[in-house]
């Protein structure tokens, strides 16, 4: 296309079959088949952009992993998705589709802007240094009570997001990581209206740091202050649409690393009623995190030591835990154990899948 302009969702037809065996798993490797699943190469330019598989568990019931890249939709783009296609609703297709030409120039101008209000003072608060990545992920999954995790949340101050983030730190803590603990939050940017279609990717980053001494109630306002900063943007000073007129080495290398820190909290928030059931079937337990294939094959580097991710379906929440720290989390037992201990410490208790 045009030099300059943006790449376009397109309607696509290639997919990954639906892959269902016939042979049932034991309920107690339901996260390791689900972790497996996450080793699929989703391309969003070429396709498959997303696969999907399921298979049945000992005991009765099918456990279904649904992964998409996050180029093509984050959670809450995903979770939209999925609910239409589970109500059988079609969202109308973004009315307005300039050509290549217009687009391209519209993105110089609005480039252009940008650079003229940047401010170029060099950071002051590096971001922490990227250790390589080493072995796959250790992984978590958990529900603990909702109504004892808001009314823990409640009892000290805090509100269930606050919360999120104590735990969090508090995990990365027992883990080995040293006080103060920094970490990126995520916060949804859509600007559409409810009912309309909006942007597939609507995230923008921001940063809580959590220190010895802070409570849900304390975290509650760093994180209050931290939402009403400048979103960070990659790379920092420009304007994020800056990548898409460089080329993509040169993109990627300005942007590696933007808006990492120790920890990530995305809270995905609550999970619409219709994926309460697929069908005529209850659903008894849905997960959402963000995953790495070929992440320790890819001589990879990050500094997030360990990413946590939080949703609600009715009277649980959910909470996925992604290490990618070795030292700190040598194994998913550790982990857990990390986990157990510090929802204990605040008088809650995980069933872990």
């Amino acid at each position: 296309h045009f030099p300059g302009a943006r790449p376009r969702l397109e309607p696509g037809l290639r997919s990954y079959p639906l892959r269902y065996p016939p042979e049932p798993i034991p309920a107690a490797d339901v996260l390791t088949w689900a972790d497996q699943q996450a080793e699929v190469d989703v391309d969003p330019e070429l396709g498959p952009g997303w696969a999907l598989t399921a298979t049945r568990v000992e005991g009765g019931g099918t456990v279904v992993s649904l992964v998409c890249s996050h180029v093509l939709a984050d959670a809450r783009g995903l979770i939209d998705a999925v609910a239409d296609a589970l109500a059988e609703r079609i969202r109308p297709s973004d009315p307005e589709r300039v050509s290549d030409i217009r687009d391209a120039a519209r993105l110089v101008r609005r480039v252009a802007r940008g650079l003229r209000r940047a401010r170029w003072a060099r950071r002051t608060d590096k971001p922490p240094q990227p250790r390589p990545i080493r072995s796959p992920a250790r992984t978590a999954l958990l529900d603990v009570d909702a109504s004892a995790w808001d009314t823990a949340a409640d009892t000290s101050g805090g509100t269930p997001n606050s919360l999120f983030l104590a735990v969090a730190a508090g995990i990365a803590h027992r883990a080995g990581l040293d006080w103060p603990v920094r970490i990126a939050v995520p916060v949804d940017g859509r600007t559409a209206a409810p009912g309309l279609p909006g942007a597939g990717n609507g995230v923008t980053m921001t940063e809580v740091v959590v220190d010895a001494s802070d409570t849900p109630a304390s975290i509650r306002h760093h994180a209050r202050e931290a939402y009403t900063r400048s979103r960070e943007g990659a790379p920092h000073g420009l304007p994020d649409e800056a990548l898409q007129l460089l080329p993509d080495r040169l993109a990627a290398r300005l942007a590696a690393g933007a808006g990492e820190r120790d920890l990530l909290c995305s809270n995905i928030g609550p999970l619409p009623a219709v994926l309460d059931g697929f069908g005529p079937h209850r659903t008894t337990g849905v997960a959402t995190r963000a995953v790495h294939p070929g992440l320790a094959t890819a001589r990879a580097a990050t500094s997030t030591r360990l990413a946590a991710y939080l949703c609600r379906q009715g009277e649980r929440y959910t909470l996925a835990l992604v290490a990618l720290d070795d030292e700190c989390f040598p194994t998913r037992a550790a982990l857990r154990a990390h986990t157990d201990a510090e929802l204990a410490a605040h008088g809650l208790h995980g069933r872990h899948w």
